[in-house]
């Protein structure tokens, strides 16, 4: 009993510092549009320390809308031993009036909602002739028009008067376009000529492959529905009921003709951006890597109509793309693509690094235009590696002529004076020097040699990687220890797939450090030590977890790069 109450007082000191922190509140409408009848749901997003909060005041709604009823949900959970805790408070609105209605911002545990818009139609003549029935169905598509590639919305909606027991909603069928299913269905009530209605509401991104005229037939529903007045209705008895969305149709567009050869990027928006650089020096050294990650966003395409990410290549550095993500995600109406892909970017020598501007040609079907995203260029200040020779300058022709001139009549001077002793140091440094040229040409083949890696069996465990990289960080080999520390990382956490996302998931500072020293030799051609018997110290016990990052295949597309502009 007494450590059931330690252990509970202990939770709730956990609890206190997390509970503590200043409410945040956000408003959300279940939908932007609604026809006059219909209602709509106002959601309340409350997180952080809400107190004992009562009901917010809605008095400033009631000058455009009937309030039907509320509802909460709250949740609280703990994560790594940070409490969140969450209240929804859902307002069931119903719209007096039609037009584009504010909603103003509510005052909600001591902070401000966003204020929100709500457009309000009014109702379909053809829907109205149909409240006569029980069932009824409505279909339209958002916008009635569009280019080729565009993500056009199809909606679908059933009323239904009378409890319905079961049924099914046929999917819509559509020859020269790709239909999905987007979000989850919407359930609300809506008010038909005077009489009340429930009404589940389905969306579809519509995305036409031809221009022309698009058709999308009528949809049918089959279901039962129980009569509250039959007393059969409670033993499983019931009528058979059916109803059927109307055929709606859209105007597709060709790409502008004077397009070009780009990629064709018909999106509501599109962002494109490339983080990760240097902070106020903005100043790296030789062998010491960039890394950056662009990202491409763009609402309505999904992500694989969409370019692969790509940088130039570069003067005076080396670039290395890491495995690209991509996906689809969308806000129950429109779909959002997105493409991210990361680049470690090593320069191989001192002074001035420029990444050129990147830009991409996207037409906003919103305003109908052509438009541009475009990354700016930027430079960095390369220094000398830590214990290089700094930058050469190589002198100018002329400097260069009076050098060798100086240098031949003091050479000739000194022959006369000291003609024999000189002449043999000489000879004796030409040799030694050329012994050092032959030296480093060894050196630089056997870096460039493939590296010879053991091949594992194909249920390899991670204990057989582990042995293979403590067997190569013995020797000097940084590429062979590079691969085999991968191998061994992705045994044990298939979603690493480079030495950063590998030093970002690991929480040992003499680990992060040792993968660090190891790129610098890898990639800056650092030389190796005689043995490593450091990298061996550092990981024989294993790897230190943080954390660890997820990644997706990606689909092969044109670059990105060659669509940029000068």
């Amino acid at each position: 009993m007494l450590r059931r109450i330690i252990g509970r007082w202990l939770l709730a000191v956990l609890l206190v510092p997390a509970l503590g922190h200043a409410a945040t509140v956000q408003a959300t409408l279940d939908r932007s549009s609604v026809q006059l009848g219909e209602t709509v749901t106002l959601n309340l997003h409350i997180s952080g320390d809400a107190g004992n909060l009562g009901a917010p005041d809605l008095g400033a709604l009631g000058k455009d809308f009937e309030i039907l009823g509320t509802s909460q949900n709250s949740s609280l959970s703990v994560i790594n031993g940070a409490a969140t805790s969450e209240l929804t408070f859902g307002v069931a609105l119903r719209p007096r009036r039609e037009g584009l209605l504010q909603i103003p911002a509510l005052t909600v545990a001591g902070a401000q909602t966003n204020p929100l818009q709500l457009q309000v139609t009014a109702p379909d003549p053809a829907a109205a002739a149909a409240t006569h029935k029980d069932v009824f169905m409505e279909a339209q598509i958002e916008p009635g028009h569009g280019y080729v590639g565009q993500q056009l919305s199809y909606v679908v909606r059933l009323y239904f008067a009378s409890a319905i027991s079961n049924g099914a909603l046929d999917d819509p069928q559509l020859s020269g376009g790709v239909v999905s299913r987007v979000g989850a269905d919407l359930n609300y009530d809506a008010e038909r000529n005077g009489r009340p209605y429930h009404v589940i509401e389905r969306r579809y991104a519509l995305i036409p492959q031809h221009a022309g005229h698009l058709e999308i037939p009528a949809l049918g529903f089959q279901g039962d529905a129980v009569d509250p007045n039959d007393p059969n209705s409670f033993f499983g008895a019931s009528i058979p009921i059916s109803a059927s969305a109307p055929a709606v149709a859209a105007d597709i567009q060709a790409a502008p003709a004077d397009w070009g050869k780009t990629a064709w990027l018909p999106a509501r928006q599109l962002s494109l951006t490339l983080d990760g650089w240097p902070g106020a020096q903005n100043q790296l050294r030789v062998g010491q890597p960039l890394n950056l990650t662009m990202n491409l966003q763009a609402t309505g395409l999904p992500f694989e109509a969409l370019p692969e990410l790509s940088l130039p290549p570069l003067d005076g550095a080396t670039v290395y793309p890491d495995k690209p993500v991509s996906g689809t995600r969308n806000d129950g109406q429109w779909i959002a693509g997105w493409r991210q892909q990361a680049f470690a970017i090593v320069p191989e020598r001192a002074g001035r690094l420029t990444i050129p501007a990147t830009t991409l040609k996207w037409w906003n079907v919103l305003t109908d235009r052509m438009e541009m995203a475009q990354i700016p260029a930027h430079s960095v200040t390369v220094l000398p590696a830590i214990g290089g020779p700094a930058a050469a300058h190589p002198a100018s022709p002329a400097v260069a002529s009076t050098a060798v001139a100086t240098a031949t009549t003091t050479s000739a001077e000194s022959t006369a004076a000291h003609a024999t002793p000189w002449r043999w140091i000489a000879l004796g440094s030409l040799g030694l020097w050329l012994l050092s040229v032959l030296a480093w040409l060894l050196w630089r083949r056997r870096r460039r040699s493939p590296s010879v890696v053991t091949p594992m069996p194909a249920q390899a465990s991670a204990r057989h990687y582990q042995q293979a990289f403590l067997d190569a960080a013995r020797g000097r080999d940084s590429a062979a220890q590079v691969h085999n520390l991968l191998a061994w990382a992705r045994a044990e956490r298939p979603m690493i797939q480079n030495l950063g996302d590998l030093a970002q998931a690991l929480g040992d500072g003499q680990q992060c450090a040792a993968i660090a020293d190891l790129q610098q030799r890898h990639y800056a051609g650092t030389p190796a030590p005689a043995t490593g018997a450091a990298l061996l110290e550092v990981f024989k016990r294993g790897f230190v977890w943080r954390t660890s990052a997820a990644r997706n295949d990606d689909a092969d597309l044109p670059p990105l790069y060659p669509f940029k502009v000068h």
